[in-house]
């Protein structure tokens, strides 16, 4: 289903989810259900370099390997990850994951 994802270069798994509710605070349970759905407002929500900083985060990827990946230093690397994860827990971007506002949508 997600198999060609940036999720999937760095998880065998499609965990996503849980580390969305684990970021955003919310019940995996009240997340959006379809995971192709839940996947594509994650990615509607961040820029393809925080998509993939995210994905290689939750993958316990090295910040050596980050940093050089990215290309980035000790301080861009620390303020990368502090502006995705608070964009995460913003209320504009996390409840836009929960399951009563997308079948509220449709």
């Amino acid at each position: 289903m997600l198999e060609n994802t940036v999720w999937r270069q760095y998880h065998n798994e499609n965990n996503f989810r849980d580390k969305i509710a684990q970021f955003c605070k919310l019940e995996s349970i009240d997340l959006i259900e379809d995971d192709k759905l839940l996947y594509s407002v994650l990615k509607s929500k961040l820029t393809k370099k925080e998509l993939k900083l995210f994905a290689m985060d939750c993958a316990k990827v090295g910040d050596e390997e980050l940093k050089k990946e990215f290309s980035y230093n000790d301080e861009e690397l620390e303020k990368a990850k502090f502006k995705l994860y608070r964009k995460l827990k913003q209320d504009k971007t996390r409840l836009d994951f929960r399951e009563s506002i997308s079948t509220e949508i449709e």
